[in-house]
């Protein structure tokens, strides 16, 4: 009897397989708006035997999926459908444009995607050092329904298993209470159980500063696997933790200036201070602007999202973890701000008129050239001039309009779908400015950038005044987070890289852009604005960035998932100080105003070094740069800003070989200043005696 049932169930089954439709898909593209980015595709699939399995290119859309999402327009899209049976059917697709704005998103998605295949090139992946795909050998047990900041408490009431037992994923591994109401909590995972919290105990207490400030802190147990397994994106594809090209490149850079200078970003700090606040300021020298104002024009075009937005999603892909690594990416950059600076002034030209050229289109071209490299130095030199030009546009022009537009709608609704109004503003702002020429940008930023961070940097004391109880977790969980941290954000070098990473896009150390600023200061002296220089980055990163990041470690914020960038750091001043939303939008504005005038006198510059220096040259670079202020606060351009803001990192090539090749001179020129400042031969302010 029960041969024959087994035999009739087998040839229901090999008669289900021999009728069994082929496997059939079919799709629907939906293109809901003018807007980009926001394609969909559904999936019809029949035949085969279910269920299916997708296989998207889209990494964020889910292998049970059979919608795909948020999708760019005008390029190729990918999925692949299995059914049970092993059987797949592969299908391609393209959202087609229906707007301008789309179709140059989709234009330039491309070219972004080849231009980070080079930026963001792994070499040590590449040579088999190491293996980037991110893995684990155990699954964290969390407290359920917990959130960032909750006020309940969670306590575990009994462990229905025993320490070490071998679990199976969805048996009952716990009991926990959470505000009186018990839950009963599943395995998630196959493997063998560790208890983490004993019977009786609290998992989360919001009374106490360690729960709040310590990274997952509401474990309660973890599972260990028999083997590591890979963590996967959504749609199946392996997690991975690359070291880029450019961080390597960058930070590589940074650490050779440093021991070839000396540690002239410890030495040279009181003397830093001491040009900065004026007291060798030399009235006769050649230049137009002090020592400070140089300073402030050149903050004022990394101080920005970058130490806002950036910082955020550095602790929120990194955890706390990731200051560290900010912190020494600054330090080590108050180096490369040294060398190309000091570079900055010493080749800069001043024609007739006054008019200062100056930055690494001069170094390097004229540099090289006393090398006898003259054709190396032409090449870099205009090479670093196209991508300067094209950053001053985008990153420096299009991404802060966009931006500010962006943050200033979210706390002014009458902002919201005005924004080529609000474009129109911002241009006759910026216009005012920049028509004036470096004197008049320098006055503003002398001005704004010092209001602007004041407010700021007063603000996050006060947000980490009011949590000065959780100091000591908040350091615990920078450094404990720096070298142990959890899978789940990367391992050791994921956090490592996350903070390089977001520490040399925010203080553009060996991008060269801060020698064009510099080269105009007031000095007889090059290696004194080498000086004031290095004191960018310590400004930036170890300062404004850190502090950022402590808010958002002492409000717990950098536990949220879902909600990054500036919002992220809105939300965790606004849990300490309610209205300081309001400040922030308006300090927020202010940063990428001044980013936007130092950005132009950076690209006008790379122009006139391009096209000819005459008033007539200048005159267009500017009216062209302006119309891009409106066109930035009018329509999301997606790829064309990521492509405008990877110029920005692209100018360290040409930038950092000049520098390699020229830190012996910069060296002896040095050694040479540091003799006449020790003798007195350097110009010093006399102080008046009462």
């Amino acid at each position: 009897m029960v041969r024959n049932i087994s035999l009739i169930v087998f040839l229901m089954f090999t008669v289900s397989l021999t009728f069994a439709q082929d496997l059939q898909v079919e799709e629907t593209l939906i293109n809901p708006s003018e807007q980009i980015n926001d394609g969909q595709i559904e999936l019809n699939v029949s035949g085969g035997i279910p269920p299916y399995t997708y296989e998207w290119s889209d990494a964020e859309t889910p292998l049970s999926s059979a919608k795909s999402s948020h999708l760019t327009e005008g390029i190729t899209h990918a999925v692949k459908v299995t059914d049970a049976n092993g059987d797949f059917v592969e299908k391609s697709f393209e959202i087609k444009t229906e707007s301008i704005v789309e179709s140059f998103n989709g234009t330039f998605k491309p070219i972004v995607n080849s231009m980070g295949s080079v930026l963001f090139w792994d070499p040590f992946a590449a040579v088999g050092i190491y293996d980037p795909v991110v893995y684990t050998k155990e699954k964290l047990l969390f407290a359920p329904r917990w959130e960032p900041n909750t006020q309940n408490k969670f306590l575990l009431k009994q462990w229905l298993v025993q320490e070490n037992e071998t679990v199976k994923k969805g048996q009952d591994i716990a009991i926990i209470e959470v505000d009186g109401e018990s839950e009963i909590v599943k395995a998630q995972a196959n493997g063998k159980i560790d208890h983490l919290t004993m019977e009786g105990d609290y998992i989360y207490d919001p009374n106490n500063k360690q729960d709040v400030i310590t990274q997952n802190a509401h474990k309660f147990g973890k599972i260990t696997f028999d083997d590591p397994v890979a963590l996967t994106h959504p749609n199946g594809t392996p997690l991975t933790k690359d070291i880029p090209f450019i961080v390597i490149w960058l930070i590589f850079g940074a650490a050779f200036f440093t021991f070839r200078m000396g540690f002239i970003n410890i030495r040279g700090f009181k003397h830093a201070l001491q040009l900065a606040r004026g007291k060798y300021d030399e009235p006769n020298a050649p230049g137009r602007i002090t020592h400070f104002q140089a300073l402030a024009t050149a903050v004022s075009a990394t101080v920005g999202l970058g130490n806002i937005a950036g910082v955020a999603i550095a602790v929120s892909l990194g955890g706390a973890g990731a200051t560290f690594w900010m912190v020494l990416a600054g330090f080590l950059g108050m180096s490369s701000k040294f060398v190309e600076c000091t570079l900055g002034v010493k080749y800069r030209f001043i024609n007739k008129e006054g008019r200062i050229f100056g930055g690494p289109m001069n170094y390097l071209r004229y540099g090289l050239e006393k090398r006898n490299m003259g054709k190396l130095g032409k090449f870099l030199a205009a090479f670093f001039a196209i991508l300067a030009i094209g950053a001053s546009f985008g990153g420096g022009n299009m991404f802060q309009a966009n931006q500010s537009f962006a943050i200033l709608s979210g706390q002014i609704p009458f902002l919201v779908g005005n924004g080529f109004w609000f474009g129109v503003f911002l241009m006759v702002l910026v216009g005012v400015v920049i028509i004036g020429g470096i004197n008049s940008i320098a006055k503003v930023t002398g001005k704004v950038v010092p209001v602007m961070a004041g407010v700021y940097i007063l603000g996050a004391l006060v947000v980490i005044g009011i949590n000065i109880d959780n100091l000591g977790p908040a350091l615990n969980a920078i450094f404990s987070g720096a070298f142990t941290p959890t899978a789940l954000k990367g391992g050791f070098i994921g956090v490592l890289v996350v903070g390089f990473q977001r520490a040399a896009f925010s203080n553009e150390a060996g991008v060269g852009s801060a020698a064009i600023a510099h080269s105009a200061a007031k000095t007889n002296h090059p290696p004194s604005e080498g000086f004031v220089a290095l004191l960018e980055p310590f400004i930036d990163t170890v300062v404004v960035c850190t502090l950022t990041a402590l808010v958002l470690i002492f409000t717990g914020m950098h536990e949220v998932e879902g909600v990054s960038g500036v919002q992220l750091t809105t939300d965790a001043f606004g849990s300490v100080i309610s209205w300081f939303p309001y400040v922030l939008s308006v300090a927020v504005f202010l940063f990428a105003f001044s980013t936007m005038i130092s950005w132009s006198y950076y690209g006008m510059r790379a122009w006139t070094y391009i096209f000819g220096r005459s008033n007539r040259s200048e005159l267009i670079y500017k009216i062209i740069f302006l119309l891009f202020v409106v066109l930035g606060a009018s329509v999301s351009l997606g790829a064309v800003l990521d492509f405008s803001d990877m110029m920005i990192l692209a100018m360290s090539f040409p930038n950092i070989i000049g520098l390699y090749i020229m830190s012996g001179e910069v060296r002896k020129d040095l050694k040479e200043y540091m003799t006449k400042l020790k003798s007195g031969q350097i110009y010093k302010k006399e102080v008046l005696k009462k």
